[in-house]
């Protein structure tokens, strides 16, 4: 396993060492294995429930947590700020640069990543030494439940991770009954300001979109997450826009609509602010953010009802 030849990997291997000792020794105790199907459709099975979890980007922390798993956590990545316990954990970098040795160092027994948002080198080394690593990236609302079960399997939690993987989706049928059929709303959300960037309906987002009655302007684009203009958001005139983002304070980005008053978002004053965190993460916090992406929807509708 440990054959790369630089000295930054002697030094990895050699703490890994310990680490994969520690873990062999206790996994005769704990039988049977713990398997499951992650999201590269790879099938990862650890002799033993994981004790030290490290998780490779925000999302995969708050679903680790959301598993019932949050004591096992012993490394997260920047940004993992939810739930705020999570503030304490080690930091291994970002999700998009992690810190390989600070990582071997702490010992995981079980690494989350990022199908998308992680180096897939660095993942790969991490593989090379022997350490287990499951994918994951929910794209459906039932990934979301599907990823928490999962996690739950392999960090021994199953109870608490199926309580809320049931709730999550309980709710969502309950909010998609509520208001799928209402009047369609022509609806514009802002995922990105520079380049500017929207979602398409196979997105996560545009299902929470339309879940909520509103109709993607952009939702037949190609790409998951299409690049645009403003002379694209024009031509669409969408009735809604809605803003994320990374922070949780991004409503700047609404004040540049302002200038275009022929558009009906502006002239109805329908522009809103949703923040990133509860509609942008795969986690159970989408409950809550679907809830106020529906309730912004109805306030247009009742301003129609209004005029």
């Amino acid at each position: 396993m440990c054959t790369l030849a630089n000295r930054k990997n002697h030094r990895l291997c050699g703490a890994l060492g310990l680490a994969l000792l520690v873990a062999s020794v206790a996994s005769y105790a704990d039988s049977p294995a713990r398997c499951a199907i992650d999201d590269r459709d790879r099938e990862v099975c650890l002799h033993s429930a994981a004790k030290r979890i490290a998780t490779l980007s925000p999302g995969a922390t708050e679903l680790t947590y959301a598993a019932g798993a949050g004591d096992q956590v012993v490394a997260v990545v920047s940004y993992s700020d939810y739930p705020p316990d999570a503030k304490n954990v080690v930091s291994v970098g970002s999700h998009t640069r992690i810190d390989l040795e600070a990582l071997v160092g702490l010992a995981p027994d079980l690494v989350i990543g990022w199908v998308t948002g992680n180096p897939a080198e660095q993942l790969e080394t991490l593989k090379a030494l022997g350490m287990p690593v499951f994918y994951i990236e929910p794209r459906s609302m039932e990934g979301v439940a599907s990823a928490i079960e999962r996690l739950a399997r392999l960090a021994g939690t199953e109870a608490a991770g199926q309580a809320v993987a049931d709730n999550f989706r309980m709710t969502m049928t309950e909010l998609a009954e509520r208001y799928s059929e209402r009047e369609p709303v022509p609806t514009f959300y802002q995922v990105w300001d520079e380049p500017l960037m929207s979602v398409n309906d196979q997105h996560l987002i545009g299902q929470v979109v339309t879940l909520c009655g509103g109709v993607n302007v952009f939702g037949g684009q190609s790409r998951l997450v299409p690049r645009i203009d403003d002379e694209a958001v024009l031509a669409a005139n969408p009735e809604v826009i809605v803003a994320g983002g990374m922070g949780e304070e991004n409503r700047h980005w609404l004040t540049h609509w302002e200038q275009y008053s022929s558009l009906m978002a502006v002239s109805e004053d329908n522009l809103f602010f949703v923040p990133p965190s509860l509609i942008q993460r795969p986690t159970p916090r989408l409950m809550e953010g679907t809830q106020l992406l529906c309730e912004k929807l109805d306030i247009a509708r009742q301003k129609r009802r209004n005029t």
